[in-house]
């Protein structure tokens, strides 16, 4: 189950990232970022 809140944190960061630098959106973006940032934080947390 960690590998896996992993891995959807480093797709959601991917996936900020490219819509942020090619397709510039607006709120939906920084949502991706704040559940990447959630996901990430909670892995460090169940540790």
């Amino acid at each position: 189950m960690g590998n896996l809140l992993y891995v959807i944190a480093v797709i959601l960061a991917i996936a900020w990232a490219v819509g942020f630098f090619v397709y510039a959106a607006s709120g939906l973006i920084h949502i991706l970022l704040v559940m990447a940032f959630i996901t990430v934080v909670l892995r460090l947390v169940r540790r």
